[in-house]
């Protein structure tokens, strides 16, 4: 499996050579796009981007867990969390890639 990340800058990167903006105009359009996809998550939205997949925010309730290292019990406190689900076209794109 590959070690290799992807950052923003590869992302502006991309949009750069793919586009044709400047480097600077490229940054700014991901920036763009991340700020308002966080935006609308912090707001409780769903973001849905066609053949990717989808982003949620979900409420887990307060629960107790254990430590694993005593057995001690813990309250968890109740948050909210991102979840992904992929789209199926991005499942299979992913599964076809490690046939190789």
């Amino acid at each position: 499996m590959s070690e290799k990340t992807v950052t923003r800058m590869d992302l502006a990167e991309s949009v750069f050579r793919e586009v044709g903006l400047s480097r600077h105009e490229s940054a700014q359009m991901v920036e763009s796009v991340l700020d308002h996809i966080s935006d609308a998550l912090v707001r409780g939205e769903q973001v849905k981007i066609s053949s990717f997949g989808t982003f949620s925010v979900r409420d887990k309730n307060e629960r107790i867990g254990r430590n694993p290292k005593t057995g001690e019990e813990v309250p968890i406190t109740p948050r909210r969390v991102l979840s992904f689900r992929p789209s199926h076209l991005m499942k299979e794109r992913v599964a076809a890639g490690n046939k190789r």
